[in-house]
């Protein structure tokens, strides 16, 4: 999936168009008159959350900012990348869509997800399970429908899988999860069996946060994933990190402030640090997988 990243360009394109407006002095509302958009329009670009990008508004907001050729070369680079369809659009029409074109498109982008789970996380997910979550949630959705929102979560997994850099993915998961039923006996215990197995994977980390742990930080909070894009060759970030908490009954929330990365940072590393190491995981879930289904 050659265009799986056009979310990273997206947002790349945004930051610095928003950065090079700032250094000009101008606001959102001017800049946007002055390239003949609408303010909205410009902000969505900004924030890396436009529909359609065209590559000559661009450059003409980069001529008004006065950028250098090289410069210039680069936004509209940049432009170009991101008005690549991605490999999940043909699932535009599913549900939470939202989620699809911001958090779907991050997770492609990135090269180490660290997470904290209630539920097992889609990337982990065995079919049955994910079918059974699905189906219960879009109750009144017809079955081709919840046929492709499984194959939308069987395809996102295709980024741990992958033989060529592969996403590095650290999970701790709540004991609760390893109890909760979801379907039948042998759902849960594919699904634990499976989760056992890739936690053997090279990229894949699985920690059990035991119910004896208690409330590390004296907190236990809502699901998370802190999202990192790598380095470029400069040993810089490519893009800032992203932390999102997913909320399925209202709005998702995603967040870039240094303050809050690194006060999701502190609370991840004391439920990695409370949980147990990698091999006793793997036994507790094989364990309980087996009571599930001998």
């Amino acid at each position: 999936m050659a265009d799986e990243d056009s979310t990273l360009p997206r947002r790349q394109l945004g930051r610095l168009l928003r950065e090079y407006r700032e250094d000009m002095g101008l606001t959102l509302a001017q800049a946007a008159k002055l390239v003949e958009i609408g303010t909205t329009t410009l902000h969505r670009l900004e924030k890396g959350q436009a529909d359609k990008v065209r590559v000559r508004i661009v450059q003409h907001l980069c001529e008004i900012y006065e950028r250098s050729a090289s410069e210039m070369a680069a936004m509209k680079h940049l432009a170009a990348q991101a008005a690549v369809k991605s490999w999940y659009a043909e699932y535009h029409d599913l549900a939470s869509h939202s989620f699809k074109t911001n958090y779907v498109g991050l997770e492609a982008a990135a090269r180490h997800m660290v997470s904290y789970q209630e539920l097992v996380p889609g990337l982990l997910q065995t079919e049955e399970y994910a079918r059974t979550i699905i189906s219960a949630y879009a109750s009144e959705a017809s079955t081709v429908e919840i046929d492709r929102h499984v194959e939308l979560r069987m395809k996102r997994q295709l980024i741990i899988k992958r033989r060529a850099e592969p996403v590095k993915l650290d999970v701790v998961l709540h004991e609760s999860a390893l109890h909760r039923m979801v379907g039948s006996p042998r759902v849960m215990s594919n699904q634990l069996r499976h989760l056992a197995d890739a936690s053997t994977w090279p990229n894949v980390e699985v920690r059990i946060l035991p119910f004896s742990a208690g409330l590390p930080m004296g907190v236990l909070p809502a699901a998370f994933v802190i999202l990192g894009f790598g380095l470029d060759a400069k040993k810089r970030l490519v893009e800032p990190t992203v932390v999102f908490v997913e909320n399925i009954l209202t709005a998702d929330v995603y967040l870039e402030k240094p303050v809050d990365i690194d006060r999701y940072l502190a609370v991840s590393a004391a439920l990695h640090d409370a949980s147990l190491n990698d091999a006793d995981s793997r036994a507790m879930l094989r364990k309980i997988a087996k009571r599930y289904r001998p």
